[in-house]
């Protein structure tokens, strides 16, 4: 059983939440979200807000507090082999209460099908508030390319 390491992101002014699934091993490595060097969500939200490339967690972190984006995960733990969304089992889903009392949040962004499925079935019950389903930015997406996906993720910018 894994258990979520990376406390969620976000202060009194978000109006955005991005929500993933679970930490890869990568982010869990690094200490933040979206941490494997091809995941593509850094390079996405960077293009779409007009930033330079982000790389370090302090520039990813003043970045998203400019930008009123919060980040967390859809599962506080579960049993999950390496970063295979596909093997999750046994999901404990974590609590947004958190992060939706402390902060006007105005639209939930889910990071790829896994994780809109799983706020689906754990976390739209209990907090009745939708959330859309956008492309992954994992490498493992590879049917969208990187334009596509800035595309695609355009919507992040006119909350």
């Amino acid at each position: 059983m894994q258990v979520h390491p990376i406390p969620p992101f976000f202060d009194e002014e978000s109006t955005v939440l991005v929500l993933g699934s679970f930490p890869s091993v990568k982010s869990r490595e690094a200490g933040f979200f979206y941490g494997h060097p091809r995941n593509r969500y850094w390079m996405v939200v960077a293009a779409i807000f007009g930033s330079e490339p982000l790389t370090t967690i302090e520039e990813k972190k003043v970045f998203l507090r400019k930008n009123h984006i919060a980040m967390w995960d859809t599962i506080q733990s579960c049993t999950i082999t390496g970063s295979s969304d596909s093997s999750i089992r046994d999901v404990v889903p974590n609590d947004l209460d958190r992060i939706l009392k402390a902060a006007p949040i105005r639209r939930i962004f889910c990071n790829g099908t896994a994780s809109y499925n799983l706020y689906m079935k754990y976390i739209y019950p209990k907090t009745g508030r939708e959330a859309l389903k956008m492309p992954s930015t994992s490498p493992a997406n590879a049917a969208w390319s990187l334009p596509r996906l800035i595309d695609a993720w355009q919507i992040l910018k006119d909350v």
